[in-house]
């Protein structure tokens, strides 16, 4: 008899805890005892960013996160490494009397996890690397995230620089490049230079630039791959490349898929924020 666990993965819902609600009650239907995995950015531009952390962190060990860039953001802000944006909708997991215990939890969560052959991640990944590689590339920056000196980390986590991955690496260079893979990269050029300055779909891919998902020999491609951030790329499933983000913050829909049978579970969203680019 099969007894292994119905896992979802669930994509960026951005402080939109009534769709995530919603999304979650249709999951119980079908799969009452489901694992739930979120593909990151929990928080931010939605209008419940507080009580969607607190959901997550609220259901244990049926439940577990990888970070996405506004969940960094929320430490960055929360510890004054960074200035809130005029879009920032995290005010009230700032001023909230859990408000430690909760940003705790949040940088006690993985960069990525590997279940059931599938690998997911926020954004995208290098293609040199392999699925152990990345593996343990996410454990060395969560360990540093994790241990005392994570406010340092944090200090010198931001910025473009070094735009492409080479194991000789080390420092604040080797993390920082890392960590914008895991948790920014859409576009790179086949010999893994990241660019940040396009957002669009595939379709208005630059000269000379891919979705890292499709880059040539690309070597983790032999698991299936699950990650969010991509809002203008949409809901994408093939046979090992999952994209989750549906724009649930900008008026599309929140979405979940079973690692089981790639089967789509979704809500539809009102629109939070005017749509963007982001």
């Amino acid at each position: 008899m099969n007894t292994q666990v119905t896992t979802y993965v669930i994509g960026d819902i951005q402080g939109c805890c009534d769709q995530l609600e919603q999304l979650l009650q249709k999951i119980a239907v079908v799969a009452p005892q489901a694992r739930i995995l979120f593909a990151g950015d929990l928080v931010n531009r939605g209008p419940r960013s507080l009580e969607t952390l607190r959901l997550v962190k609220g259901m244990g060990s049926r439940a577990d996160t990888v970070l996405g860039n506004h969940d960094l953001h929320l430490l960055a802000v929360a510890y004054g490494i960074r200035a809130a944006h005029r879009a920032d909708t995290i005010d009230a997991i700032l001023q909230a009397p859990d408000r430690e215990e909760l940003l705790d939890w949040l940088r006690h969560r993985p960069l990525a996890i590997f279940e059931q052959a599938h690998l997911l991640i926020h954004a995208g990944l290098f293609p040199q690397w392999t699925v152990k590689q990345t593996l343990a590339l996410a454990q060395e920056v969560q360990d540093i995230l994790r241990g005392p000196d994570w406010l340092d980390f944090l200090r010198q986590m931001y910025g473009n620089t070094p735009e492409r991955w080479s194991d000789d690496l080390h420092g604040a260079d080797r993390w920082r490049c890392i960590i914008n893979a895991f948790t920014r990269m859409r576009f790179c050029s086949a010999d893994g230079f990241m660019d940040f300055n396009n957002k669009d779909g595939t379709k208005e891919a630059p000269d000379g630039l891919l979705p890292w998902f499709d880059v040539p020999d690309r070597k983790s491609s032999d698991c299936t791959v699950v990650f969010g951030h991509w809002s203008t790329l949409g809901l994408v499933l093939r046979p090992n490349l999952i994209s989750l983000d549906t724009g649930c913050v900008w008026g599309g829909k929140l979405s979940a898929v079973s690692l089981q049978d790639h089967s789509v579970i979704q809500v539809a969203c009102p629109q939070q924020q005017r749509p963007a680019k982001t």
